[in-house]
């Protein structure tokens, strides 16, 4: 009896993995916003944040400071060169990508920023605007500001003007990384390797600027909460560091 059910178990979970391979390989209707749709949690200076996956109805009020001349050129979280005369910012949670209205509470002004970055990760600070986003706001001077953020979505442009479109981070193309090398043809090798066991197996070159690495990913599913079993199967498959993308 124990032998049956054994087996009647281990014939479960096989059917089971099998059928998320299967969902996860079909086609998507169509890629999701960038920038990666749920990342992994984080560490800096002994701290854990946890991105959130989507902005969808996000608000938040506190201390706002500013960023500049230090850091303009470098690499921002993006992987953009941070520049202290574009409109953006830095913050610890929200997607790469979201585009936000920062609000000064004591005399109502208004600015709209992208978050590219991530910061302030000092205590009582929520967001770190670039030199122009502080100026416009009145804050170089002082420094900080008390401002209330609102999570505004993903920007277009219409024939009526510029809207903001809600972005949803549940749902779109999502792919697994496995690996990076700067050696082309290593990640090469664990592709030939995934491709043995694992749907759509490729590799994508990343230019970092100073040097290209080469990601290795494989999979494809359509809603995160597929990706996040699809994760988990990877882990247990012997790939324990694989996590989320969006393409």
């Amino acid at each position: 009896m124990i032998k049956k059910t054994g087996q009647r178990s281990a014939l479960l979970l096989a059917m089971g993995a099998l059928f998320l391979l299967q969902a996860c390989a079909s086609a998507p209707s169509s890629p999701p916003p960038t920038p990666e749709g749920h990342p992994k949690p984080y560490r800096v200076n002994g701290n854990w944040y946890k991105p959130l996956p989507h902005a969808k109805g996000f608000t938040q009020q506190g201390i706002a400071s500013w960023y500049g001349q230090k850091f303009h050129g470098r690499k921002t979280s993006s992987g953009e060169v941070y520049d202290m005369y574009a409109m953006t910012a830095a913050h610890k949670t929200l997607p790469l990508g979201t585009w936000v209205q920062v609000r000064r509470l004591d005399d109502n002004r208004r600015i709209v920023v992208r978050v590219n970055d991530r910061g302030p990760f000092v205590h009582g600070r929520i967001i770190d605007l670039s030199y122009t986003g502080a100026k416009k706001l009145g804050m170089v001077g002082p420094g900080t500001a008390k401002v209330e953020i609102t999570a505004l979505g993903e920007r277009r442009e219409t024939a009526a003007g510029e809207t903001f479109v809600p972005v949803d981070y549940y749902s779109g193309r999502f792919t697994f990384q496995v690996g990076a090398f700067s050696n082309r043809d290593n990640a090469e090798r664990l592709r030939a390797k995934l491709d043995q066991t694992f749907t759509n197996a490729h590799v994508v070159p990343y230019d970092r600027g100073d040097m290209i690495f080469y990601r290795v990913r494989v999979g494809r599913c359509n809603d995160l909460e597929a990706a996040d079993q699809y994760e988990r199967h990877l882990a247990q498959s012997g790939y324990p560091d694989a996590f989320i993308v969006a393409e």
